[in-house]
């Protein structure tokens, strides 16, 4: 990995500090320190590309009413991970996100990409389900049984562990990968006896086919989403105080949705079409509050961990590495 020179990381980021809304200047003086500031126009002439999601980042930003950056902000949606890691490594973002998954086939393959900081979200939308019409009532009922899932993705890893803690396995179950729409259409015909899914598809077959909980991803899942970086963005220092604007940003936002997550539904119902009922509901059942973490020990010893599950159960044909690609030159950013 490319050493980033912290001498000019220093002078960027207060040069961002001067352009700076008064909350964010603390935390950009802690990352910096005391070193001379420079121009900010260089900020000024800086470009984002930053994919984001129906309903997330950009909507985040537009009803914390934090959008008045001293840069600009290319947004690019791309609806999942495997496209902002693509775009990543094809040097046509300067940030992205997504699960931790991606990031294990971009560990494996060696990408153009780093993780520089953690997402925390709600694990309580990644379910496994069982139809209101089956006799399941726990994961070592799923024996024998059509289970639905999404290959390669977090959906994989939890029921891969749930299985497992039951005493089964994949080959004791009739496991069918499918897409999440597809998945939800298998479940509706009564072609599955349960699914694995993630996400607002699983909202949707508990309100309107009833749909069991049997578990949740919480204690399975990390709950650690990686925020992906171009490696040539951050060693740029424009560049680089940009992003460090941007995730102070994006952790104010973060905390402000937590108290305020009905103006944030709003946005993201405008963006999505999900009805904002559904979700306050699923906000309200939520595992946790949101918020924008530093890399720790415990995020890429989580990580290794997924990685070799994943390889075990052949979704990875070989090793991966994930701590070469985790950055730590922003942790700074989050002790203010």
């Amino acid at each position: 990995m490319k050493k980033i020179d912290t001498s000019l990381s220093r002078r960027h980021l207060l040069g961002a500090a001067l352009t700076a809304p008064a909350w964010l200047q603390a935390g950009l003086a802690q990352a910096a320190g005391p070193a001379p500031a420079v121009d900010p126009a260089d900020l000024a002439r800086v470009t984002l590309r930053i994919g984001t999601y129906k309903g997330n980042w950009r909507a985040l930003l537009v009803a914390a009413k934090l959008t008045d950056t001293p840069y600009k902000i290319e947004w690019r949606e791309l609806n999942n991970g495997v496209l902002h890691i693509e775009a990543l490594n094809g040097d046509a973002l300067d940030l992205g996100s997504g699960s931790e998954i991606p990031a294990l086939f971009a560990a494996r393959q060696k990408a153009q990409v780093r993780f520089i900081a953690v997402v925390r979200e709600d694990l309580n939308n990644q379910v496994t389900l069982a139809r209101k019409d089956t006799a399941i009532r726990t994961i070592a009922d799923l024996k024998g049984k059509r289970v639905g899932y999404v290959r390669a993705t977090t959906a994989h890893y939890f029921l891969s562990k749930q299985l497992a803690e039951a005493g089964l396995s994949f080959s004791d179950i009739q496991a069918i990968n499918l897409s999440p729409a597809d998945g939800l259409s298998a479940f509706d015909r009564g072609d599955l006896d349960a699914w694995s899914i993630y996400g607002y598809n699983g909202q949707i077959a508990r309100l309107k086919y009833g749909a069991r909980v049997l578990k949740t991803g919480v204690g399975y899942l990390s709950g650690n989403f990686p925020v992906y970086a171009n490696p040539k963005s951050i060693s740029q220092p424009a560049t680089q105080a940009a992003i460090s604007d941007y995730l102070l940003r994006l952790r104010r936002a973060y905390l402000w949705a937590n108290q305020n997550y009905l103006e944030y539904a709003r946005v993201i119902s405008e963006e999505t079409r999900i009805p904002v009922g559904d979700l306050i509901e699923l906000w309200n059942n939520r595992s946790t509050d949101f918020d924008l973490r530093a890399v720790s020990d415990s995020v890429v010893k989580g990580h290794q961990d997924v990685a070799d599950t994943f390889q075990k159960l052949g979704v990875l044909d070989g090793p991966a590495q994930v701590a070469p690609l985790w950055d730590r030159s922003f942790d700074k950013l989050f002790k203010a």
